[in-house]
């Protein structure tokens, strides 16, 4: 699998958390297929202010982030005096019929044209941390950070990685991917055809 095509299909496993209890009940890992995403505020935010050259990564990410809310917000942080030059961080807020969700995306891109990225989406599943790790995460690599707080890994994601913090009576998740030197499939001469952004990942 070439570099472009394992980047498109981390990023939807990464970002396709359901709220709360619709994320346990359908999987926290294989997400079902998603209804249509709202107007993506983040992508209008960052094209009004000239970015231009991590846009492609940000729409991706953004757009399969707000899948499913009914609303959301952003909060952009950018380099005003070179805004396609510099790096972007930006805060999604956004409303799930059952709970509240949040998300960071960050997108810096460097001399070569290329990006390096980072997104992180956050929720709370009404369940124990034990639990989620027990029947979601059982294939994944445990390491504990605290007597509250665990990381998951995979091997064949290294860049991606799930962490449960005991927060009662609930957990906090927080599911994190990186990349670093992201290039848009649709601008490298001869890439194969990236995934569909609204496409869910197939099951393992």
């Amino acid at each position: 699998m070439k570099p472009t095509q394992r980047f498109i299909r981390l990023l939807l496993a990464a970002l396709s958390w359901p709220a709360a209890s619709v994320a346990f009940a359908q999987g926290l890992l294989v997400p079902q297929a998603p209804p249509a995403a709202p107007q993506d505020t983040l992508t209008r935010a960052a094209t009004s202010v000239g970015i231009k050259r991590c846009l492609p990564a940000i729409t991706r990410l953004s757009s399969l982030t707000v899948q499913g809310s009914r609303s959301h917000d952003v909060l952009l942080d950018w380099d005003r005096k070179r805004p396609d030059a510099g790096p972007v961080f930006s805060l999604i807020g956004m409303e799930f019929p059952n709970a509240g969700v949040a998300a960071s995306i960050t997108a810096i891109p460097d001399d070569s044209g290329a990006c390096t990225v980072s997104a992180e989406r956050i929720s709370v599943a009404p369940f124990t941390c034990a639990s989620v790790g027990q029947q979601e995460l059982a294939s994944y690599k445990m390491t504990r950070l605290l007597p509250n707080y665990a990381v998951y890994t995979d091997e064949k994601e290294p860049t991606s990685s799930v962490s449960l913090i005991d927060s009662p009576p609930g957990c906090l998740i927080i599911r994190r991917y990186v990349e670093y030197g992201w290039r848009d499939p649709a601008a490298v001469p001869g890439a194969a055809p990236a995934t569909a952004a609204g496409q869910p990942p197939k099951k393992r």
